[in-house]
Parts: C-alpha cells; structure tokens; sequence
C-alpha cells in the first residue's frame, strides 16, 4: 500500500512537471489582422496650408503567401479651417507585396481610392504601408506614404498612426 501511494504521488508530481514544462514551449501564433488609427498632418501642399488627416485602417496579411489587404476610411480638413474642403477617402490595396522588416513589415501596391465615394483622378497610384514596433510591442506603429499622382493629394511624406489591434 505504501509503494503505490509513493508511485501515485511521483506520478503526479511528474505529470504537473511535463505540463508546466509544455506550456512554456507552446508556439505563439503570429497575428496576421491588425487594425488601427491615423492622425496626422500633410506638409503645406499648397498656399491653403496643411491638411488634417484622420481615418481607421486594417490589415489583412494571407498567410505565408508574400500577399496581403490593406484598406483605410481617411477624412481630410484643412488645418486651420476644418470647416473648408472637408472630404473623404478610402484607399483600398488588394493582393499588395508583403516584405519583411527588422521590426515589423511592408505592404506595397497599387491602390483603388476615392473620394466622396467616386473614384479618385489618381486611383492606381502606388501606396507603401509599414507596420512596425519596437522590443516592448513588436507591432505599435504605421506609416502611409503615397506615390504617384497621389502623393500631390496627400503628400509624399508618410502618414503616422498607430496599431489599436492585433489578431
């Protein structure tokens, strides 16, 4: 009776071991959705001055594919008068070139915008997305910086905002 009950409990202590143990090996599953913020400001573009630009975006990355989404819902106001020009955009960028970074990842491509809901005269013009962090949260940041025709829109400096979710 003694040797079982000493076998019993050596057999507990091994199996709570075993899954303490397994437990710090388990893989973390990396996100592949993120979504978040834009707050920002062109450069002055133009003698009406700066643009105050602010929107949600989201991030779709397939897989191990290379591919992902990237679409965003930006509101633009001039930044001394919001009043004036007030407008919208959403820039869509379907099946866009995902690239690796030292602190996070690019999504490149062409991109489908508009404005007001119709298709914007510079629609197709080249968007670079970053999504990056730091040691301490590894996918914090992102940046918008558009090409092209686009780019006399929006300005060919980057757009900064932030990362609010990761899945």
């Amino acid at each position: 009776m003694m040797k079982t009950s000493i076998l019993w409990r050596a057999a507990s202590l091994v199996t709570v071991a075993l899954a303490l143990s397994s437990q710090g090996r388990a893989e973390t599953v990396a996100p592949t959705r993120f979504d978040g913020a834009i707050n920002d400001y062109t450069a002055a573009l133009d003698p009406g001055g700066p643009w105050h630009v602010s929107g949600l975006w989201s991030v779709s990355l397939k897989g191990d594919s290379g591919r992902g989404e990237f679409s965003a819902a930006l509101g633009m106001v001039r930044s001394e008068n919001p009043e004036r020009a007030a407008h919208a955009h959403h820039v869509t960028v379907s099946d866009g070139d995902v690239t690796p970074l030292a602190n996070g990842f690019r999504i490149s491509g062409a991109a489908v915008i508009t404005s007001n809901g119709n298709v914007a005269g510079f629609s197709g013009s080249p968007v670079d997305i970053q999504v990056t962090g730091g040691n301490t949260v590894p996918f914090s940041n992102v940046t918008v910086t558009f090409g092209g025709a686009a780019a006399a829109h929006f300005g060919d400096q980057p757009l900064h905002g932030i990362v609010t979710q990761r899945r």
